[in-house]
């Protein structure tokens, strides 16, 4: 059998960034690349039911062993990577982590320092994987892919442990929100499904944002500034004045916990034309709407300002705090915590400062908590995972499976 470390370093040399420019699904090609390894991985390994649809989703059955019917599991991961920073090139190194600060590029003076991330101090002894501090890893999500194929691969070795039916889905641009857009819910069939797409072991995560993307359009009037003086309208200038119409606290920057915010996630223009992109987020209803209404009326205030078409928003919905839809399904997060505890691992129910395929997925009827996979600091160059946590997550899986077979088919509600 393959180990959860040998499947996440091969699949880390796919560069599957997903790219929101893109007007197809999936966004890039090496997500399908990734998807036709990813069949010809679970063919040789005996699963059945092995699809890879038009639009990139992997699909394949673990077929059931135990006697008595139970509910169908379902386990989904994405494969992309976020457009944050480079996933082409990714060189992994294991390094053990020792009690100094971990190098991940002596030659660039990049380092994993304690003072900064103290979960290093967590780790003391065990074998870590890392970058070389030039790209990101993509253990967000290639860890949860290698972690959910390992535990199959375990099931289709083992005839002799019983357990349901467990339905595996593969996603694409999940990190440009795209990842539920044409998942096959009821070709899929499962009765209830965990992502595994979370961070830190023991993890478990079910009360995420509200989510919406605002693109603030300015149109200014470019002259020459020699001659501008009552005439110019400074695009640049004005986005930075919208910037200082904000809420200065209400910034990633200054926000944890159930503390939502604005993200200035991308500006660029001209004197003519400039547009900055915004990510909203709130874990409440009520707030997340005045969020967009106060992103609304400060467009409107440059409006009256500088003149009516001066300023544009479009401001559209991405998902939706699944919290609702998971509380009526919380056997779901007791099953998890049972299997984690069984396995020693100390369950930490968390607000997700983000969103997974599951937030979308548990509004189209499948309900889908967010499951650990073991990593830290998603999205940048410090993204690194412990090889133990995969195991462990690996060993968690099982245990969810074998539980869910002992639900009876309608589900413990």
């Amino acid at each position: 059998m393959k180990s959860v470390l040998d499947r996440f370093l091969h699949y880390v040399s796919f560069d599957t960034q997903s790219a929101e420019e893109a007007g197809c699904v999936p966004s890039t090609p090496g997500q399908l690349l990734l998807a036709e390894e990813l069949c010809r991985e679970l063919r040789g390994m005996g699963a059945a039911d092995v699809s890879l649809d038009e639009h990139g989703y992997v699909t394949a059955t673990i077929p059931a062993t135990a006697e008595k019917p139970a509910p169908v599991l379902g386990l989904i991961a994405h494969m992309d990577t976020s457009p944050a920073l480079s996933g082409a090139g990714i060189r992994p190194q294991i390094v053990r982590v020792a009690d100094g600060d971990v190098c991940l590029n002596r030659e660039l003076d990049i380092w994993l320092r304690r003072e900064e991330f103290p979960f290093l101090k967590e780790l003391c002894g065990q074998d870590l994987v890392v970058t070389d501090g030039t790209t990101l890893l993509g253990a967000d999500d290639k860890a949860g892919i290698a972690e959910i194929l390992t535990m199959a691969e375990y099931f289709l070795s083992h005839p002799e442990i019983p357990h349901g039916k467990i339905r595996i889905g593969f996603t694409p641009d999940e990190e440009i929100g795209r990842g539920a857009d044409f998942f096959p819910v009821a070709a899929f069939g499962a009765d209830a499904a965990y992502t595994v797409d979370g961070g830190a072991l023991g993890e478990l995560e079910y009360d995420n944002f509200n989510a919406a993307t605002a693109r603030l359009t300015i149109r200014g009037a470019s002259i020459h500034p020699g001659s501008a003086r009552g005439k110019i309208k400074n695009a640049l200038l004005i986005g930075m004045e919208f910037q200082s119409l904000l809420p200065a606290f209400e910034n990633p920057a200054y926000t944890e916990g159930y503390e939502g915010f604005y993200h200035l996630d991308q500006m660029k223009g001209m004197v003519e034309e400039a547009t900055l992109t915004y990510l909203i987020r709130d874990h409440d209803r009520e707030k997340f709407e005045q969020k967009k209404e106060f992103f609304a009326a400060a467009c409107e205030f440059l409006n009256r300002k500088y003149g009516p078409g001066t300023a544009l928003a479009d401001i559209r919905d991405s998902y939706y705090n699944m919290k609702e839809k998971i509380e009526p399904f919380y056997f779901l997060i007791d099953l998890a915590m049972k299997a984690m505890r069984e396995t020693g691992v100390e369950p930490a129910v968390t607000p997700i400062r983000g969103g997974t395929d599951g937030a979308r997925l548990s509004y189209m009827g499948l309900p889908c908590p967010n499951l650990c996979t073991g990593g830290y600091n998603y999205h940048g160059r410090y993204e690194c995972i412990p090889v133990a946590a995969m195991e462990k997550t690996v060993e968690i899986l099982k245990r969810i499976a074998v539980r869910f077979s002992e639900l009876t088919p309608a589900g413990d509600r």
